[in-house]
């Protein structure tokens, strides 16, 4: 290829929005922090994944009435396609323009469910960055917050969706992190009355490091991608549901075989809901637990390590600044915020 020719590509992708060339890195932009959200404001929700009911529509409007909030539904979002919310670009369609909207404030995600990560490359990050706002989910949505990041560096949020529950304590985190500035923040975890086990200490120590992570299965999907991310001198915080132990193994083993975890700061797990071992064949007894995979495949990096953190598919729900500072300190078994997330 001549020289030119090559000079023109990069010309013409740097001013094609949502073209990623795999040139991204999380050095290569500033961190955003959006505004925060107070009550009386527009909040957009958004099915970039799978396809919701009109009574769940309801229900996470009501869920945000409840903050004070004004909720704004998306054009497409009771659409279905197969197991979606409408097409690629129908559901790519809504977030571009809920971010583009001046008098919406935050977007909130009604569910996950699969699809996320399709609309990568249909999202206009060039509006992203130009409209910074708060941009709330987790499972699949895993998916978005990495490719907002990578390629923004706007600041999301590890939290409930629309149809979560709002319990007290969901609320009060949801609260701390989204409608106030507090420069540090303790993040104090409650066991699910529905787990077999509590908070657990894995690998002892204290390590400061940018939040960065979600959902198990959604990120290794992420490797090898333009969206995958740098995780050097980051604090990892990941969470799964219905996956056996052999599964968490064989998705912690593709971490480790591709050395995320080498230069990480700390490992945050949320609960692993479910993910314990179904009853087998009693001539072929059961090898590993959960904890046991857990212990073996990360406690060898010499980094804190805490399972059982409030965050993941539980009642019990953090919400998480992705890109935040964080401290870790797996010995007294907490997790601190070290600056405000939001404006």
């Amino acid at each position: 290829m001549k020289r030119k020719d090559f000079v023109k590509i990069i010309g013409t992708a740097a001013v094609l929005p949502g073209l990623n060339l795999g040139l991204a890195s999380p050095y290569a932009v500033e961190k955003i922090k959006p505004k925060r959200l107070k009550p009386g404001d527009k909040i957009g929700l958004a099915a970039p994944g799978g396809f919701i009911t009109e009574k769940e529509l309801e229900e996470s409007s009501e869920n945000l009435k409840a903050f004070g909030f004004v909720p704004v539904p998306s054009t497409n979002i009771l659409k279905r396609f197969g197991y979606l919310a409408g097409t690629d670009k129908q559901r790519a369609d809504d977030l571009n323009e809920l971010f583009s909207r001046k008098d919406i404030a935050g977007i909130v995600c009604a569910r996950g469910g699969y699809g996320c990560a399709r609309i990568l490359p249909l999202l206009d990050y060039n509006i992203i960055r130009k409209n910074p706002k708060v941009f709330v989910g987790y499972s699949d949505v895993t998916a978005l917050h990495y490719g907002i990041y990578l390629n923004t560096g706007l600041i999301c949020f590890h939290g409930p969706v629309g149809i979560s529950t709002f319990n007290p304590f969901s609320i009060q985190y949801f609260e701390d992190v989204l409608l106030h500035t507090s420069s540090k923040l303790e993040l104090i975890s409650e066991k699910e009355k529905d787990e077999s086990s509590g908070i657990m200490t894995i690998r002892s120590g204290r390590a400061k490091g940018d939040l960065i992570g979600g959902n198990l299965s959604i990120v290794v999907s992420l490797l090898g991608t333009p969206y995958d991310i740098n995780t050097n001198d980051k604090i990892i915080f990941l969470e799964d549901i219905k996956e056996e132990p052999y599964r968490i193994d064989r998705m912690l083993t593709q971490m480790i075989q591709a050395g995320k975890f080498d230069k990480a700061k700390g490992i945050a797990l949320g609960v692993f809901h479910k993910c314990e071992a179904k009853e087998k064949d009693p001539e072929f007894p059961l090898s590993f637990t959960l904890h046991e995979v857990l212990v073996e495949r990360l406690y060898d990096f010499g980094i804190p390590v805490l399972y059982g953190l409030s965050f993941g598919h539980i009642t019990n729900k953090f919400t998480l600044p992705f890109g935040i500072t964080a401290e870790l300190d797996s010995a007294n078994q907490t997790m601190t915020l070290l600056e405000s997330a939001v404006l």
